[in-house]
């Protein structure tokens, strides 16, 4: 299989929730990460934070023995400006308390060169070998 090479430009958004958030009776970080798959979205990660606080200035940190923390939790999704625009709507019915963080971003991204997937490139307009 041939390394492949692509670069170019995306949209960089980061949601910022709390670990107990719910959505129709399920974590909302889970009921995002499963919409975002269903909208075909490149890819997301969910990251769990060790400390933090939000607008109402309340601290959350981890402790060994606590059941429930309220920790914070980002998502993170890199993808087309396009795509990320029809995103923003279906967020705004799942988010009811959190940030949402939009930034340009340069990105490089590598492949092998499996069948199919520099159809899946965010940028496929620059590859390089």
């Amino acid at each position: 299989m041939e390394h492949q090479k692509y670069s170019g430009t995306a949209k960089m958004l980061r949601i910022y929730i709390g670990e107990d958030d719910k959505w129709e009776g399920v974590p909302l970080y889970e009921a995002i990460v499963k919409k975002l798959r269903e909208l075909d979205m490149a890819g997301a990660t969910v990251l769990r934070g060790m400390m933090g606080y939000g607008a109402r200035q309340r601290i959350h940190k981890s402790r060994l023995l606590a059941l429930s923390t309220d920790l914070p939790i980002m998502i993170t999704v890199i993808e087309k400006p396009e795509k990320i625009e029809r995103l923003i709507p279906v967020l705004d019915e799942m988010v009811a308390d959190g940030l949402i963080a939009l930034t340009d971003v340069e990105v490089i991204k590598y492949s092998h060169g499996e069948p199919g997937l520099e159809e899946f490139s965010l940028m496929p307009e620059r590859p390089e070998k």
